[in-house]
């Protein structure tokens, strides 16, 4: 009986394991198994795309992302972002004063902008904060609504900052990095020269000594002073020149050497322990100590309808120049690559956030960056180690400005400046470039003249206006024969070429649209018309034709009717394909005939000497996609 329990107790066990041996078995085979396998899958792949996504917002995480990140590489950022810092922080003071705020607000700007860039930036070693450009077209805008140093004008800085912000933010999410491309290089040379020089005019009362009124242009300061010149105060007028001659003499010996700082220092100690306030020479007074707190600026519509024209200005200037030297430092250093939508972004966040901590608006600095670079900076940790410099100057050290003389400031603010007057980019765009030149120029006069923010414009306006006027009269050409060759080019390069009586070659450099398809038709009927037989054949050269829209196709068909009057048989060569696919879609492939389409211009030759076809020629030469490549198109 102990033995039929035992029995019957395995036998029960023994099918309880089949049972779960079949479910386990059935589960492997199913429907559910796969699903589940396909969700964890499915997971699996949503979070290698959420990383890859976190990546490309917030850059940063890719400098600790396969310990690529360690000791060597720390301390390299942290003596980058040391000497970083002790020229930023008299750098920031200067362009304070030059935006027209109080120093510490230049301070200000090294923190939260600094620190949100270093997290969004794509560049790895971009220093951004105060720069002279920036500052005076905040102040050229801001002037004509508050008097500078004022708590109103402050206001209006900071309100400012945040619209600039808020404008590049857009422009990213948007997808408009490439709006940039609409300020050519001359008009920002231009601008960039002239602004230099309207920086330098705006130092003489701190160079001088000399209370200078404001004026509503550069020249009009320029007479003050030198009608004014008896006033100087010649210790002030001494300690510019001085700062200037040592900041240079430091440069040369080493670049990385904080010569703005040192200079600093020493003229601070001058001006404490000799008094120099009590001769009249100009000093900063008290700078409050301790963080930035949370503020937010004081807004209003009819106010940001004023700034419109400034925020636009320095928008596109801002990130024009900040997106240059991040651009020189991929292409130098090539370990990593700059996306300038993100460069948008990162701007952007930077200024919004910036402006509720009281930091006025910032941009890439070239010779920051340059320092930065050269003196070790791998990856944004070292614009970290600047900002800690920033909070312990003002934590600890804001007591010791008082002293510092505004003639010291000048200085900085004028060899800064000196280098951005481009003497060598004007002669080198008058020798290859002259309707460049001419842009750059007409761009630096208006701006002395008329003010930032109309410089620029016209700047602009003149660079639509040569291209425009560069579109509607492209280069066409003329083709001939070169004996013994294959090859036809311009007649007027290749005067002794074979010019044939049977057939004339047009090749017309450029798309056929509205604005140019005037000018193309008078063009034709002018070869046409001024050969003294007129050939059985005309062989338009498309390779370079690029698009064409509806006028210039009209214009095509008009074109081969007046052919037709003459006896003249159109042939068409080289059409890329996106003309081809308009001129087949809009049934002018079929009315002109597909016999008269080659891919060369050897081919459509041979049909009019000796009527060949290639049938194969023919076919690859109008080959035609039914699938448009875009809603547009």
């Amino acid at each position: 009986m102990y033995v039929l329990n035992e029995l019957f107790f395995y036998r029960k066990y023994f099918n309880v394991l089949k049972a779960i041996f079949f479910v386990n078995t059935l589960i492997k085979n199913s429907f559910w198994c796969k699903l589940i396998k396909c969700c964890k899958f499915t997971e699996q792949i949503k979070i290698k795309v959420n990383v890859k996504t976190i990546y490309k917002i917030i850059p940063f995480l890719k400098v600790f992302k396969n310990k690529e990140y360690n000791a060597s590489v720390f301390r390299s950022d942290s003596i980058a972002g040391i000497t970083v810092g002790v020229v930023l922080i008299p750098q920031a003071i200067a362009y304070a004063l030059l935006m027209g705020v109080p120093p510490i607000y230049g301070l200000y700007a090294c923190l939260a902008p600094l620190l949100l860039y270093s997290f969004f930036g794509t560049s790895r070693q971009l220093s951004i904060g105060p720069v002279a450009v920036t500052a005076i077209l905040v102040m050229s805008g801001v002037s004509q609504l508050a008097t500078p140093f004022t708590e109103e004008f402050t206001q209006l800085v900071l309100f400012m900052g945040f619209l600039i912000g808020l404008v590049q933010i857009l422009m990213s999410v948007l997808r408009m990095g490439f709006l940039v491309n609409l300020i050519s290089q001359p008009v920002i040379s231009g601008f960039i020269s002239a602004a230099a020089i309207i920086i330098i005019v705006s130092q003489l009362k701190g160079a001088l000594g000399i209370d200078i009124p404001i004026f509503e242009h550069s020249y009009q300061t320029v007479w003050y002073a030198i009608t004014n010149f008896s006033e100087v105060n010649w210790i002030t007028l001494g300690i510019c020149v001085g700062s200037i001659i040592v900041i240079n003499i430091l440069k040369r010996w080493k670049r990385s050497f904080p010569g703005a700082l040192t200079v600093l220092v020493i003229t601070t100690l001058v001006s404490y322990f000799f008094n120099l306030t009590s001769k009249g020479v100009s000093v900063i007074r008290d700078v409050p100590s301790g963080l930035p707190k949370f503020s937010i600026p004081e807004m209003s519509y009819d106010t940001m309808v004023i700034l419109i024209p400034s925020v636009v200005t320095v928008t596109f200037i801002g990130f024009v120049g900040s997106i240059g030297i991040a651009k020189s430092m991929e292409m130098k250093n090539r370990d990593h690559t700059i996306r300038p939508n993100q460069e948008l972004f990162a701007l952007g966040i930077a200024k919004v956030i910036g402006s509720f901590f009281l930091a006025v608006p910032s941009s890439g600095s070239y010779s920051r960056t340059a320092i930065n670079d050269e003196a070790g900076g791998k990856t944004t940790v070292s614009s970290l180690v600047a900002v800690v410099m920033v909070v312990l100057s003002l934590l600890f050290l804001t007591k010791f400005f008082y002293h510092i003389p505004k003639s010291t400031l000048a200085a900085i603010i004028l060899v800064s400046v000196f280098g951005l007057i481009n003497y060598s980019e004007a002669k080198y765009l008058f020798s290859v470039r002259r309707r460049d030149f001419v842009v750059m120029i007409i761009t630096f006069f208006g701006t002395l003249v008329f003010g930032v923010e109309n410089g620029i414009f016209i700047g602009v306006l003149l660079s639509f206006v040569f291209l425009q006027y560069y579109s509607a009269r492209p280069h066409i050409a003329e083709l001939v024969n070169i004996p013994e060759t294959e090859y036809y080019r311009n007649i007027n390069r290749f005067p002794d070429a074979v010019q044939s009586e049977l057939y004339l070659i047009i090749r017309f450099d450029n798309q056929l649209y509205f604005g140019n398809s005037g000018y193309f038709k008078d063009a034709i009927l002018g070869f046409v018309s001024k050969r003294d037989k007129v050939p059985k054949f005309l062989i338009l050269d498309n390779t370079n034709m690029h698009d064409i829209d509806s006028t210039g196709l009209h214009v095509l068909e008009d074109i081969q009717q007046y052919l037709e009057g003459l006896n003249v048989q159109l042939l068409m060569v080289g059409t890329i394909g996106p003309v081809r696919d308009f001129m087949k879609r809009s049934g002018f492939t079929d009315k002109l005939g597909v016999d008269h389409y080659f891919l060369t211009i050897t081919d459509a030759v041979d049909y009019a000497d000796n009527k060949k076809v290639v049938k194969e020629s023919h076919s690859a030469a109008v080959q035609f996609n039914k699938k448009r490549r875009s809603f547009l198109d």
